[in-house]
């Protein structure tokens, strides 16, 4: 056998690369021998010393072998320097990685733009960790730079405000203005030098007033790099499409009452759903459940000008009132759109369920379908409970009992497979007809929605089962366990409130649920929710197996959203493949692609998560600007080393309390604990506290709100006297300055409702 120090290494000298089967192939282990390994390599991991991540072992902080990063500056020699574009914030600094470039086009970057890049063992030089091949550019830098238009006073031009704090202000021509007003939000290009040799730039585009949706969710476009505009070819071959308009061999499925139930303001109906008794004699009260998904690959085709933008986009990008759609909206929210009494092309699947809620058959079909009613999840549900309207009225005997009793039975089945059950209520934002926010509210969770989230989830598990049966390439949808490191943070937060967790070995969710069913309906139960959702993977795309956690599944892939999800249109294309169900199915040597582009689409989700969180921010911090001085009641959503992140309970806003502005004391942070502590006192402020704040500062540019505590802590979870003005004194001698903070808040959350898992 080896030791622990060649295991470690040999998984060193190869990340992403050294699974069990390697590792024993390496180092020549067969027979009864593998069961050391296995046990030797289990121990590694609950030390921290490996993780396993697609089934493959590799260090706590390594990278994989194929990922994409963002190219952010040169060294010294003038070398491209970049970092992962998807990396966990808690796991410290990203890492800088040596750029080596191509001789072709398709591998020369340049700062600012994103590539998907190899690891190389190459030298990495004295400024980066690691050094890395490109494989291919995938989005290249902006030439316009983005900022608000200032006047000045007399005959100076006016300059630019860059976003970015980063660029330097620039002067622009005042005969290239574009009609933008001062304070308003535009970009810019640098056309020519002015007088003494400075910059002088002219307005490419004016989004009008920073008060606007249109204008925050602009910064986050172009902040982020996420592409917005389509090139005259996809929106020309968008144009050129026709729609279907007779059945070919396709079966006719015109005649089931299928229904599409989605928000009031959705544009584009990907998914219809509907439901009846199973007529088997043997099966007794089973249901059949139909799921028709738009047909997304009669329309994109591999390599066409939509594929190739869809692959750059790689998802849809939701904001408060504004979507960057994958694909043109001809396509989206018209052609491929499941609308009302239009016949529609669609792939379907037929799932036969038991009593028990367990599935027994199903089956893919590719067929035109034609909705019978668009309904909201609130006109839905107002129906079942008894107030039907007069379109739910004539659909509530045939369409609706039968959907919400089949919702009954798989329910069933998803309380006895224990997925994770996180009670984290996620915010809205509400706008005034001018794009200004109105309200930030929490909307009601129905059982409308968690039917059709039930109803996804069992289709999406359909298509990874059969094209696993049928050995065709697809991509999963993965969520890995929990890491060693976050299992043991858990177990010491837990500790702090007298719980326990269980030995890491064979953690399933229902684990974690049993957690959150102690702490239900108690003040912990919010702070608690927050921690075990802290603890959790991030799911990604890969063409490697390795389930997903949080839904307790073995296999799962995503199919349902293919208008919004490259990666679900992949899984259509593989279906048709694998059932002969047309010529427009996977195209050839895409299985060598496929882990290429799961690591884009992964890295384009993110990319959207961040932009969509980052509006919401910045049109809170323009919302709640004139309420400076005001005070709010709140609770602890974060803590760290310089201070406390704080969301209000009302708006659901996120601000920043800096630790050096709270009480008299010095305050250290506990990790364990997720807590301050003061010195001397005692006096703690812990994750999940309620507190009372004072605004002092709102940053809209930043999307950052700094508040001050106008409440004291606790100690030994007793609330103290309130004391003197909290105003902090200077660390005791011997002591160290907390890092400050550049007090921009982490936003919650938010997820569009249209997204499902």
């Amino acid at each position: 056998m080896p030791s622990r120090e060649d295991i470690l290494a040999f998984v060193a000298d190869n990340p992403g690369r050294a699974g069990k089967r390697e590792i024993a192939r390496h180092f020549g282990i067969i027979g009864g021998a593998r069961i050391h390994l296995k046990k030797m390599l289990k121990d590694l991991s609950e030390e921290g010393l490996l993780e396993k991540r697609n089934k493959r072992m590799i260090r706590p902080g390594d990278l994989p072998p194929v990922f994409v990063a963002n190219l952010i500056a040169r060294d010294r020699d003038g070398e491209l320097l970049g970092t992962p574009a998807d990396w966990d914030d808690e796991a410290g600094d990203p890492p800088k990685i040596l750029i080596l470039t191509g001789k072709t086009k398709a591998t020369q970057p340049g700062v600012g733009d994103r590539a998907l890049i190899r690891l190389s063992e190459a030298d990495a030089g004295p400024e980066a960790e690691h050094a890395a091949r490109v494989i291919k550019v995938l989005e290249k830098r902006q030439g316009a730079i983005l900022g608000i238009l200032r006047k000045r006073d007399g005959e100076r031009p006016p300059y630019l405000e860059p976003i970015d704090r980063k660029q330097r202000e620039l002067d622009v021509d005042a005969r290239e203005m574009k009609d933008a007003e001062d304070g308003d939000l535009v970009s810019v290009q640098v056309t020519r030098s002015g007088r003494y040799g400075h910059p002088l730039a002219s307005v490419v585009e004016r989004f009008g007033s920073m008060n606007s949706e249109k204008a925050v969710s602009e910064i986050a476009l172009q902040s982020h790099g996420i592409p917005h505009v389509f090139p005259n070819a996809v929106e020309d071959q968008a144009e050129s499409a026709q729609p279907v308009d007779s059945l070919g061999k396709r079966e006719d499925w015109r005649q089931i009452p299928l229904i599409t139930i989605d928000p009031p303001d959705a544009k584009d109906h990907d998914d219809a759903v509907y439901a009846e008794p199973d007529a088997d004699p043997d099966n007794d009260g089973g249901v059949v459940v139909y799921v028709a998904i738009a047909d997304v690959a009669h329309y994109v085709t591999p390599g066409s000008p939509m594929d190739r933008e869809a692959h750059l986009r790689g998802n849809s990008v939701y904001f408060p009132d504004r979507v960057i759609p994958m694909l043109p909206e001809r396509i989206s929210n018209q052609l491929c759109s499941l609308r009302e009494k239009e016949d529609k092309p669609a792939m379907a699947v037929r799932m036969v369920f038991d009593k028990t809620g367990r599935k027994k058959t199903h089956t893919f079909h590719r067929v035109l379908m034609r909705s019978a009613a668009k309904l909201s999840y609130l006109q839905a549900q107002k129906a079942i409970d008894g107030t039907p309207d007069d379109k739910t009225g004539t659909l509530l005997e045939g369409v609706l009992k039968p959907l919400w009793a089949a919702y009954g039975i798989l329910k069933k089945g998803r309380d006895a497979r224990e997925p994770l059950e996180l009670d984290l209520p996620e915010r809205k934002i509400k706008l005034k007809p001018d794009g200004t926010v109105d309200q930030v509210y929490v909307p009601e969770r129905l059982d409308a929605h968690k039917l059709i989230e039930e109803f996804m989830i069992q289709a999406n598990v359909a298509a990874a089962e059969t094209l696993e049966k049928k050995k065709t390439s697809l991509l999963y949808r993965v969520h890995d366990a929990s890491t060693p490191e976050k299992l043991e943070s858990l177990k010491d937060f837990l500790s702090t409130i007298n719980m326990k967790l269980p030995s890491s070995g064979g953690l399933r969710p229902a684990v974690f649920n049993g957690i959150l069913a102690k702490v239900k309906d108690t003040p912990q139960a919010h702070l608690v929710n927050e921690v075990v959702l802290r603890s959790q993977a991030q799911a990604e795309y890969t063409p490697a197996n390795i389930g997903h956690f949080g839904l307790n599944l073995r296999r799962y892939a995503h199919f349902t959203s293919p208008i919004r999800r490259y990666a679900d249109l992949i899984v259509h294309r593989g279906l048709i493949s694998a059932l002969g169900l047309g010529n427009d199915g996977l195209p050839e040597g895409i299985e060598a692609k496929l882990e290429m582009i799961g690591a884009e689409i992964s890295a384009a989700e993110r990319r959207a998560m961040l932009a969509e969180r980052d509006t919401i921010d910045r049109l809170i911090a323009l919302w709640m600007s004139d309420q400076v001085g005001a005070t709010f009641r709140g609770r602890i959503a974060g803590v760290v080393k310089s201070g406390l992140f704080v969301r209000l309970e009302d708006s659901g806003a996120d601000g920043f309390v800096p630790a050096s502005t709270i009480g008299l004391d010095y305050y250290r942070y506990d990790e364990g604990s997720h807590a301050l502590v003061g010195d001397k006192t005692g006096e703690t402020y812990q994750l999940g506290d309620q507190v009372e704040v004072r605004l002092v500062e709102a940053a809209p540019f930043a999307g950052a709100l700094t508040f001050e505590l106008d409440s004291p802590g606790r100690i030994a979870g007793k609330q103290i006297r309130k004391g003197a003005p909290k105003t902090r004194r200077g660390p005791p001698r011997g002591g160290s300055q907390p890092a400050r903070s550049s007090g921009k808040p982490k936003a919650s959350r938010t997820r569009n409702s249209r997204k499902r898992p």
